[in-house]
């Protein structure tokens, strides 16, 4: 399956790009997804409507920019604050030669039918590229209904991709990001609270303190949990260390604490490289921010900055940040087009460096 999506027009006026025309194959949409007709309110318009998208991983593979999200459906699960409404079962991969170009859709390249241990949940993947082979990493959970991450590979960036066997050895959670530094490493960051379970883990080890959201986070007095980093394996599917949690601090040194909601990690950890500097990114989940914190190595200690996008129409923040031929973007999502919280849709809006290396904070509303 290679289908040529459509774009909605308003979103080719963002970027003032004349070539952004109606592409010669397209789905029609209308009759699939009730798109809403109030589109001045918002900075961005979907990128892809005859599927609901959320959680965009987004990179850059021989000069085109290829997208790894979610796959949103609807569910007859019953809605809860551990997400089990999100229930995802498979991944599209999606391409684009610009930010403001047609999008292709490549159709469903792995399915949790599938991956032998993965029994649902198929949560929000990221893609790497080593030496010609390219890795999709996803979390679902087992049939203990416990989050693992796992590794399907590929030899090309839209698969077809094949599972490995087992999970991660030593991988828990959600939101797998891998990160390629200048020195050829790869590292992967890891990690969500509430519905992603990570509060129920310390040192690495399993402790299940409560079925409730925050059952097993820190006091509010007391230091926010991390997301956690280990370095790849050669071979990239294993990790080559054991997982250590990352430390995000305050303007004076002192960790971010568990009750400082707007700036504390909850989920979706993406790392970037600008100027020699690290900038973590990360969703704060039920303040709705996408928050920053740079370092000088990629295990940190990351000292908070502030805001890089405000809170979108929905629940869930959850982005990526990649560079396009010198110029930064950022993919996102909202609920434009459903108006429910498990039924997103992607989009990508321009993103600013500014001198001082500072991130220009982005209004997804206007």
């Amino acid at each position: 399956m290679n289908n040529l999506v459509k774009l909605i027009p308003a979103y080719c006026a963002l970027f003032a790009i004349a070539s952004c025309g109606k592409p010669s194959e397209t789905t029609d949409v209308t009759s699939e997804i009730e798109v809403s007709d109030t589109t001045s309110k918002y900075l961005s318009q979907p990128l892809i409507s005859d599927h609901y998208t959320a959680d965009p991983s987004a990179h850059v593979f021989d000069g085109k920019i290829y997208i790894y999200p979610s796959h949103d459906v609807e569910s007859d699960v019953p809605e809860d604050d551990l997400g089990a409404h999100f229930n995802m079962m498979d991944y599209h991969v999606y391409s684009m030669d610009s930010p403001s170009g047609a999008i292709t859709d490549h159709g469903k390249v792995l399915g949790a039918e599938d991956v032998p241990w993965a029994k649902r949940q198929l949560w929000a993947p990221d893609a790497a590229e080593k030496d010609g082979k390219y890795y999709l990493y996803f979390p679902a959970k087992d049939d203990k209904d416990i989050f693992k991450i796992g590794v399907a590979v590929g030899d090309s960036p839209i698969g077809p991709f094949t599972a490995q066997p087992e999970p991660i050895k030593g991988s828990y959670s959600i939101d797998p990001s891998v990160f390629e530094d200048s020195d050829g490493s790869y590292y992967m960051y890891f990690g969500g609270i509430w519905g992603g379970q990570l509060q129920k883990y310390r040192n690495n080890k399993f402790e299940d303190k409560g079925a409730a959201p925050t059952d097993g986070l820190p006091a509010d007095d007391e230091p926010a949990l991390g997301p956690i980093i280990a370095k790849m394996s050669d071979d990239m599917l294993q990790f080559a260390e054991t997982p250590k949690e990352i430390k995000i601090l305050d303007e004076n040194g002192a960790p971010i604490l568990n009750g400082d909601n707007d700036r504390r990690f909850f989920e979706a950890a993406w790392i970037h490289k600008y100027m020699d500097k690290y900038y973590l990114s990360y969703s704060t989940g039920d303040t709705h921010f996408i928050a920053y914190a740079i370092a000088d190595n990629p295990y940190g200690p990351f000292t908070y900055q502030g805001v890089v996008l405000n809170p979108v129409e929905g629940w869930t923040n959850h982005h990526s940040i990649v560079e396009v031929d010198g110029n930064w973007f950022i993919y996102y999502h909202d609920t434009q087009l459903s108006g429910k919280t498990h039924l997103r849709n992607i989009k990508v809006a321009p993103l600013k460096h500014l001198e001082d290396g500072s991130i220009q904070t982005i209004n997804p509303l206007n």
